[in-house]
């Protein structure tokens, strides 16, 4: 039988809202944290965790606006989703995790590691973030609309009113289609204009030629960290890509410490519905190896 709505997921209380989340796996093994990105939610994950769950204490937030999480009356920038998600982990009380990031769910993952690296046990991210010195570096396909997004009045119409990120964005990411049931349940948090709020916010906090300062400050920094870690580093990449091509991830890892890459195949921006069997697999193979290490 077909669904049209997700799981029921439970809810902590954070700050003056709430955030929802995923969980799966033996509550005494090592947490692997997953962070998602714009639009999504921890529903990215759903075929993921399930893999990761035999060596791992899976948990998958939704961050604060998105999935089942509440929206409070923030401006939903970077940093107050910092802000959200640093009093989750508290909440939660998780001192150290693997984290799986992707999109803004990188950025994140990597200010939270700049911040604390002593939180990371291990990192893999896809389709990440990073300061792009011009729009020129950001993909071609693409530039235009974004550029749009960020345009007052404009970007307004398009993804407040038009729901772009959700009806457009999104399947336009994802090679395979997706289906009515997983579009009605990615497209649930956002059935109206005031809650689309989130979705417009990150396209416009983008670290692209210097801009937001404060943003592409801060990302700058936490890449110039990530450099110098030590941590284990798991990269994946999907041909073309979209903000991360084959050719780009090959090269960032190569300034790396301790770091590899995962060519996944054909893929765009949303890997997690592309190669979720090829990422959970390699994901718990890799927990499960960094683990044995610490152990002898």
């Amino acid at each position: 039988m077909t669904t049209f709505s997700d799981i029921a997921l439970p809810q902590l209380n954070v700050l003056d809202s709430s955030m929802a989340y995923r969980e799966a796996g033996s509550p005494g093994g090592p947490i692997a944290l997953f962070l998602h990105g714009n639009p999504t939610s921890s529903y990215i994950w759903r075929n993921i965790m399930p893999l990761v769950a035999p060596v791992a204490h899976c948990i998958a937030p939704d961050l604060i606006g998105f999935g089942q999480s509440g929206k409070p009356d923030i401006g939903y920038r970077f940093a107050d989703q910092v802000r959200y998600l640093d009093a989750f982990l508290a909440k939660s009380g998780i001192s150290s995790a693997f984290v799986i990031a992707h999109d803004w769910g990188s950025a994140l993952a990597f200010h939270l590691a700049a911040r604390r690296p002593e939180f990371i046990r291990g990192l893999a991210f896809m389709e990440f973030i990073w300061p792009m010195p011009t729009w020129e570096d950001f993909h071609a396909a693409g530039r235009e609309t974004f550029q749009k997004f960020r345009t007052p009045g404009i970007g307004e119409q398009m993804i407040l009113e038009d729901n772009a990120f959700i009806e457009r964005v999104l399947p336009g990411a994802i090679v395979r289609q997706l289906t009515d049931a997983e579009m009605a349940i990615y497209r649930a948090p956002f059935s109206t204009r005031e809650s689309r709020v989130p979705t417009w916010r990150f396209p416009n906090e983008l670290p692209i030629a210097g801009k937001p300062a404060d943003v592409y400050s801060t990302v700058e920094r936490a890449h110039v960290a990530l450099s110098r870690s030590s941590y284990p580093k798991l990269l994946f990449v999907g041909d073309p890509g979209v903000l991360v091509s084959p050719a780009f991830a090959d090269s960032f890892a190569k300034n790396l410490n301790n770091g590899r890459v995962v060519h996944l195949g054909p893929g765009l921006h949303y890997l997690q519905e592309d190669h979720p069997e090829a990422i959970g697999r390699a994901t718990a193979e890799w927990i499960k190896d960094i683990e044995a290490i610490h152990r002898n």
